[in-house]
Formats: C-alpha cells, structure tokens, sequence
C-alpha cells in the first residue's frame, strides 16, 4: 500500500512542479527538471544526511522517466489540470504525509536516535517544495506559517511511537495517515497558520 501511495505521491508531486514552471515560462528542459527535483529532492537530501546509498532514483532510474513523463503530460494538458486545485492539494497533503512515513523508514532500519528520525521523515516531506519555490524565485511555501513541516513532524511522531509501541507496520502506517492527512486537510480548509514574527525599523524606535 505505502509503495502505491509513493508513486501516487511522486507523480502529483511532479505535476504540481511542472505547473508552477510553466508559470515562470520554462522551457520544457527547466519544466522536467524542477518536476524531478520537487518529486526526489527530498529523498535524495534525506539519503545524502543519513550516508543512505545508492540514492533511491539511482537504484530505480525509472522514478526519474515516471517524473519527467509527468511533467510532459502535464504540458499537454495544462488547460485541464491547473483547474484542479483540491484534487492536486489532496495529493500534496498525501504526499507529505507518505513521503514523511517513508523517511522515518529509512532511518529506522538505519538505527537511528528518534530524533533524526523525525528530522528525516520531514526532510524527506518539504525539502522538495522548498527546492522547487527557491528556483521559481518563490517564498518557500514551509515559511510562509501554513502547517507544513508541522504537519511532517506530527505524522513522524505518530509514526514512529505507534512502531515503538509494537504496533504491525500497516497499522503505525494508517494511524499516522489517520492523523496527518487530516490535519494538513483541514489547515488548508481553515488557513491554520504557525504564528509569523513580524519585524520592523518601527519596532526599535
């Protein structure tokens, strides 16, 4: 189930990206590429901390034909798909979440402290929207105080106490979707926010 959901999550993840490209009139080359850094860059920074090699897009290249097909597709469909907005938020809010139970797994079987698990799993979560928003000349949508890498955290916490606890696998994996999907959902129907600090020459006077 979390393999399938990986996939699902990649190719909306590689989507979304090729869209906000096409917004800065990328060429096709730029498109393909920001929908392979947002899809894997944060696997791929997750791998690199945690010495976690081959990278997972080395040892399976086809992740990287899935992602530029992605991005191809939606070129040619771009009219159609950038009306979809709940569906691609949902698929983002699945992705985060899989992508964040997927590094606290990685880590995990590398035996390390809980906290790094965490670090990863969210690592793993926001460092490829943080990769795409930089090189589309954006504020990073993490630091604009939507509930992301809370969100990430939140799900790895979950995740990781619910294995601790002796939980099956495919139980700590549904509790924690049970807990983090909903969570983003609903920050993004309510515009839940992280308090933002706000500072300016008026303040020092």
């Amino acid at each position: 189930m979390l393999t399938m959901m990986f996939y699902v999550a990649i190719t909306a993840d590689a989507m979304s990206a090729a869209l906000a490209a096409g917004r800065r009139n990328m060429d096709w080359f730029g498109v393909c590429l920001i929908a392979c850094i947002t899809a894997l860059g944060g696997g791929t920074a997750r791998d690199v901390f945690l010495d976690h090699y081959p990278l997972y897009w080395v040892h399976n290249p086809y992740i990287l034909v899935l992602c530029c097909c992605a991005a191809l597709l939606t070129i040619a469909t771009a009219r159609v798909v950038h009306r979809l907005r709940w569906p691609f938020l949902l698929l983002d809010a699945l992705g985060l979440v899989v992508f964040t139970i997927i590094g606290c797994n990685i880590a995990m079987e590398t035996m390390e402290h809980p906290i790094i698990v965490i670090v990863a799993g969210m690592v793993t979560g926001i460092v490829g929207g943080i990769m795409r928003d930089v090189l589309c000349n954006d504020v990073p949508l993490v630091f604009r105080g939507e509930l992301y890498a809370t969100v990430s955290i939140v799900t790895g916490v979950v995740y990781f106490l619910g294995n601790k606890a002796g939980l099956p696998s495919d139980l700590a994996l549904l509790i924690a979707l049970g807990v983090g999907l909903p969570l983003r959902v609903l920050s993004i129907m309510f515009k839940w926010e992280m308090p933002k600090f706000v500072f300016d020459r008026e303040m020092r006077k």
